[in-house]
């Protein structure tokens, strides 16, 4: 049966002069190209420049979590077969440029070469949508979506992470690198101008099709240190702020016109492990170091009870696909049974981390290394200053987060972990053909049981294999002026569209 809409979300709408809105952020990212900019950095601010065919209904979870999916950019969708679904576009949308969206700009950012195929442009993009056999226009306002084998998950995926629309006709003559640091789009908000050592200017899009943005501009302000944040926010220099972290919370919201505002993520903190690494290259090595965590310590000492440990890379979001009963290890006697199996001299091991990139990295860095300790590893802690330092060719452990981008596991184990992925294609993970098989059948799989099954094989060899370990689900706080309405997300997605942004006073 296809999916039917009815009338648009009329939202809020600012009465008068509408305000600026000033967020300071930790950190902004080099580009705004969408299906580039998959960080935490960057789905934050292109969140409100881009919009996508089908909409996660986060607004309707009373979490800010909801799998649900509404009309967007599209009205209507149905599925022709298990390989192909039918979209059809809200007519009179705008992009930021004036052209009208079409059935030609949804081909367009979903084209082979872009994000999918042996020469994709986005390689990022690949988890996503290399399931994907073709895109073509029907008529102006429909399109067609044809997928290699049957495919369960394709509304999520246009609902997701990478499916951000873009304009065609801009694309084509800016360039990508012109089109990535001033991107046209059809989202509440259009830019002004990236700078990502500075800040990220945008002003309302007046013609968004949902109602009129309830900010005249939003500049997200590049402010890595939390202290500057906070005093920026108390002297009304920003109305929100990212990245307290949970002993920061009650301090911060002891401001009389300040409210603090959290959200458990749909997103994991992990340590990977360089198998390429001579030290471990032995699973053994590698299972020992995930045995001698203690992460709800972890939880209890830097997150005062706002983090969550998961059962494993296995979410309740996954519904029917939940794995009942899994549990993560902590069992010392164990670490250190297989240090001496695999016959472990106190070689020395290194982690690792950014200082600013992640809340709490450092710290639970430094827990970690007296963990590690406990069980006779040689651990020790390096603070590096970007990414190139952390994830370099010689890198033992590091620290990296995933995202559930999609409420199953082909959209968080599958994308972080699989071929596809950035750990397999940068080397570190070479003892995946086994993990590879079972998640190239669950893209095929139709059959509940036979897709529960292969996940919990998938699981299995993950966690067998470990070419990494889940520490936590992190929470995310923001503090925001209180006469501002507004609610964060169990993405990093920064939501400003109007129904969920409005000001009024204390």
């Amino acid at each position: 049966m296809p999916f039917l809409i009815g009338a648009a979300s009329s939202g809020f709408a600012a009465a008068g002069t509408r305000p600026n809105f000033t967020v300071a952020v930790a950190d902004l990212p080099p580009t705004l190209e969408p299906a580039r900019e998959l960080s935490n950095v960057g789905t934050r601010v292109t969140y409100s420049i881009f919009d996508t065919l089908i909409r996660r209904d986060f607004l309707g979870a009373p979490d800010g979590g909801g799998a649900a999916l509404k009309p967007h950019l599209a009205t209507k969708w149905e599925r022709v077969s298990p390989s192909e679904l039918i979209v059809t576009l809200r007519q009179g949308v705008k992009f930021h440029n004036g052209d009208e969206l079409t059935s030609d700009d949804v081909a367009y950012t979903f084209r082979d070469g872009r994000m999918w195929g042996e020469k994709a442009q986005i390689p990022g993009g690949r988890p996503y949508f290399g399931i994907l056999a073709g895109v073509e226009p029907i008529d102006r306002y429909t399109v067609r979506f044809r997928t290699k084998a049957p495919d369960v998950l394709l509304e999520q995926r246009l609902a997701s992470w990478c499916a951000w629309i873009v304009n065609k006709r801009a694309y084509e003559e800016m360039g990508f690198d012109a089109y990535s640091r001033k991107p046209v789009a059809t989202g509440p908000y259009k830019v002004v101008s990236h700078n990502a050592t500075d800040a990220t200017v945008l002003e309302a899009f007046d013609d968004y099709f949902l109602a009129r943005p309830t900010a005249a501009r939003v500049t997200f302000k590049r402010v890595p240190e939390l202290a500057a944040r906070v005093a920026g926010l108390v002297a009304g220099d920003y109305d929100l702020i990212t990245n307290i972290p949970p002993d920061q919370m009650s301090v911060v919201g002891d401001y009389p016109d300040i409210d603090v505002r959290s959200v458990v993520l749909a997103n994991v903190h992990v340590l990977c492990f360089n198998e390429k690494d001579k030290v471990l290259s032995d699973k053994r090595i590698r299972q020992a170091l995930t045995c001698s965590i203690n992460r709800q310590q972890l939880v209890d000492a830097l997150w005062q009870g706002t983090a969550v440990v998961p059962a494993s890379h296995n979410f309740p979001e996954y519904g029917p696909m939940y794995l009942e009963g899994r549990k993560l290890p902590f069992d010392p006697d164990r670490a250190k049974a297989l240090l001496a199996e695999a016959g472990y001299k106190g070689e020395p091991i290194v982690y690792r981390t950014r200082a600013n990139y992640y809340t709490n990295a450092v710290e639970a860095a430094q827990i970690l290394i007296e963990q590690w300790k406990a069980v006779g590893i040689n651990a020790s802690l390096q603070v590096v200053e970007n990414d190139t330092g952390m994830r370099g060719p010689d890198a033992q452990i590091f620290n990296w987060s995933n995202s559930t981008r999609l409420p199953d596991p082909l959209g968080a184990l599958w994308i972080a972990w699989g071929p596809g992925g950035e750990i397999q294609v940068s080397g570190f993970w070479n003892t995946a053909d086994a993990f590879n098989k079972a998640g190239r059948a669950l893209e095929a799989e139709t059959d509940p049981a036979k897709r529960k099954a292969l996940f919990g094989e998938m699981l299995d060899i993950w966690e067998d294999e470990a070419p990494a370990t889940i520490l936590y689900q992190p929470s995310e706080a923001y503090a925001i002026k209180k006469s501002i309405a507004w609610r964060p997300t169990t993405f990093y997605f920064m939501d400003l569209r109007p129904d969920n942004l409005s000001f009024g006073q204390v």
